[in-house]
Order: C-alpha cells, then structure tokens, then sequence
C-alpha cells in the first residue's frame, strides 16, 4: 500500500469525505504519528459550512430557524473550550497509547495493512462505545459528559459542545489497542470516529433504511440526546450501532424526542456549564453517611441514591409530555447582533492561535488563552443578563484593545483594523457607562 499523503496534502474531497468515514485505508495510512494529519483542525470550515447548510435547510422545511443564537453560541463555545488544551500538551488519548506502544507492544501490526486499518476502525468504535457507556454510568465520568447533553436542541452545533475534561478518563479504553495497533494507525481513527459523529447531531435527516442495521444514525443518536424515560441510557454507539444491540443498549427512536439533562441547568453561561456538575457532586460526597456511600456517589450511576441499584432507579426520571418549551429568554436583538460579532471576533483569534502556535512563545499562548476564556465566559454572563455581565465586558473590551494595540491579536482582515479598533472603543465605552449607571443606581438604592 503506497503511503498516505501529508497533512498539508488533504484534499477538499478528502475533508469531505472524512466527516463520513469515508476515507479508503490507502488514502489514509501513514508509519509515523507525526505524519498523521490534524483531521480535526482541518474540518472546522467543513462544520461551520454543515451548520449553515443546516439552518438554510431547516429554515425551507419548517419556516423557522432550528438554531437559537444563545444556545448555538455556547455549543460553539464549549466546541473551543475542549480544544484549548491541545496547545499547551497532545491529547491524553495520544500520550498514553504511545507510551503504551513504546513500552509493552507485543505484536506490531503492519501500518500499510487494510487489515490493520480495518481492525483498528473496528477497535476504536469498541472502545468508543465503552467510554461513552461508563460516561453515563459512573458519576464522576457523566460530570464531564453531562456537557453535551446539555443542550435542549438538537442541531449541528450541538456535536460541538464538548467537555474539556472528558479525555481526562477515555483514554483508558483505547490502551489495549496499543499492545498491537501501530501509533499511526490508531491517530487516524481517533479522529475519523469523533468526525463522523458530527453530522449524526442533526433532525433533518430522518431515516436511512437498511442502514439503520448497522450505522449510528441521527434517528438512533436522537435517541441518547432524549430526557423520556426510553430513552435514558440507550444507543451509545460512535460510528456503528451494532455494539448496542449486542450488550443490550439499544432503542429504536418513537415518541417525539425531548432533549437536554433530566434537570436543565437554564444558563448559557460557560464555565457553568463546564463545570457545575462537579460542584453538585462534591456537595452530595461531602452529605453522604459513611464511607461506602460517598464512593457510591462517585462511581455509581447519576441517579443512585442509598436503597436504589447501582444506575438508580428510572422511574424516578421527571416525565415529560412532549411539550416542553427549551430554556430560550426573551434578549434584545442588538445584544444578539453584539455577542455574534464578538463571537467571530475570538473565533479569528481561536483560529489564528492554532495556525501561528508553532511560532508563538509559551507567554504569547497562554496570554490570548486567558482572552478567548475571559471572552467566552463574558458572553455566557450578557446572554444570560446577569447583573455583573457590564463590568466583566468592560474589562474584556479594555483587554481586547490592548492586545489588538500590541499585536497579540490581529483582526479579520487588515482593511478592517481601523473598524476593529473603533468597535472594541466603543463597546468598552458603552460597558463602561452600563457599568457606571448600575452602580449609581445601586448607591442610590442604599
């Protein structure tokens, strides 16, 4: 088998097709990890151009746009959240199974084998459909999971929204694979497993027939995103749905699908939504009685309580009609236009930290990372209009301008510098004065 093209030989067809798995072993076969494209960095263009395929298409069908400005912009968020740690160290998932292959191979498969690649499409998936299952049945894994259930919409973006601290355990599952499977080999399907995920997350597509059998589909993973009681615990499945007709998960998509966590959590903010489950959970440990039960807390199921299974009891789950209403306040369309603008505005940063990262120093890095957070966090408090969302804003602005003024950040384009400068100007004046009033108003309250 001739060896694979280099990463910066993808072809359009080739991110196309990725996001299908459709790629052939021959295309898609390297000897050295180093080699192995960045699949993943490769297709963001590809997502965000499915995301508005998906809107316009929505939009014909139903005459009303399927994707909330709120809730598609903390999706989007926590999509760049989860990526962030890739700068600064490789993926867990990477580290551990080199280490692994370095260490304690017993058998090294052929890189440029079909049968390699084959075998490993197949090992990746079981892998993948373990993690998930103990993502949803041992507590401390769901408090990183519960992120992407989060959403009370099903949509594009919602394959985006990621947990940062998710791979902090999956890469557990993978490490068999590394007594056989070459490095190379497993990097490719990491990646083409998490990318054929992406356009499962979609209603438009309905059915897709004799496929059903055999493939994770939108109709079966409509299914895991549903909060009625069928629907808990069902289809864990990455690319193939046939793990979970064997062990027993599986659940064919019928009443109307309510999505989101059993309790919405009702806030667009990010870190909340990032991290609030870990809050929640260490109250429960530090309440439970005894030792016994506040390690069931942790590796028992979400809804376990004492005298209830391992998985707690379903029954239990709050019932829901079909005619819940997703958490969406009512927010002034200027803000809306604001927090979109501000939002493309640290996705070029995003972007352009990725692509410059090779010539950045550490300092630089981490100096534009605390920026995209500080952002992203800042625009979860105005969409959720808390009352310290003005002066949290007024110093991102102030940030923001000095980063521009020293070169840590650069605007879309250069034709549009002068613009740039003048909208942060006076975005951080209007917060300012926001924030100034507020406080006058509070003294005067006293």
């Amino acid at each position: 088998m001739a060896q694979a093209e280099t990463s910066s030989d993808v072809t359009f067809s080739q991110c196309t097709r990725m996001l299908f798995y459709l790629m052939t072993p021959n295309e898609s076969s390297f000897s050295d990890v180093n080699e192995v494209p960045n699949y993943v960095n490769k297709s963001t263009p590809f997502f965000f151009g499915m995301v508005l395929l998906e809107v316009f298409v929505g939009w014909l069908k139903t005459g009303d746009l399927l994707l909330k400005i709120n809730d598609g912009t903390t999706s989007l968020a926590s999509g760049i959240i989860s990526r962030l740690p890739h700068l600064f160290v490789r993926s867990l998932e990477m580290s551990s199974y080199i280490y692994v292959w370095n260490n304690y191979h017993i058998l090294e498969l052929p890189w440029d084998s079909a049968w390699t690649w084959w075998l490993a499409f197949l090992g990746v998936d079981f892998g993948y459909y373990w993690v998930h299952r103990f993502s949803h049945e041992l507590n401390i894994l769901w408090a990183a999971h519960q992120v992407h259930h989060s959403s009370e919409y099903y949509n594009l973006t919602t394959a985006l929204r990621q947990s940062v601290t998710q791979q902090c355990a999956s890469w557990v599952f993978y490490l068999p694979m590394a007594l056989i499977v070459p490095p190379s080999v497993f990097a490719v399907h990491i990646q083409f497993n998490l990318l054929y995920q992406f356009w499962i997350h979609t209603e438009i597509v309905r059915d897709l027939g004799p496929l059903e059998w055999i493939l994770n589909t939108p109709s079966h993973h409509r299914v895991h995103h549903g909060r009625n009681l069928y629907c808990i615990d069902r289809n864990y499945g990455g690319a193939l749905i046939i793990w979970d007709r064997l062990f027993g998960t599986f659940t064919l998509e019928g009443d109307k699908v309510v999505y989101g966590l059993t309790r919405p959590i009702n806030t667009f903010e990010i870190l909340s939504v990032q991290f609030h489950y870990y809050s929640y959970l260490w109250e429960k440990f530090l309440q439970a009685d005894g030792i016994g039960h506040k390690l069931s807390i942790i590796f028992k199921g979400p809804s376990w309580s004492p005298g209830k299974p391992r998985l707690g009891d379903h029954a239990e789950v709050p019932i829901v009609t079909g005619e819940e209403v997703p958490h969406n306040p009512k927010w002034a369309p200027l803000l809306q236009a604001y927090v979109q603008i501000q939002f493309l505005l640290v996705l070029v940063v995003f972007n352009n930290l990725f692509t410059t990262q090779h010539l950045l120093s550490q300092m630089t890095i981490l100096l534009v990372t605390g920026y995209i957070l500080l952002t992203l966090t800042s625009l979860g408090y105005i969409i959720d209009q808390r009352p310290n969302a003005a002066a949290w804003e007024t110093f991102r602005c102030m940030m923001m301008m000095a980063l521009l003024r020293f070169g840590y950040v650069s605007p879309v384009v250069s034709q549009l510098a002068l613009a740039t400068d003048v909208f942060v100007s006076f975005s951080a004046l209007f917060w300012g004065v926001q924030c100034v009033s507020q406080l006058t108003n509070k003294e005067k309250s006293h």
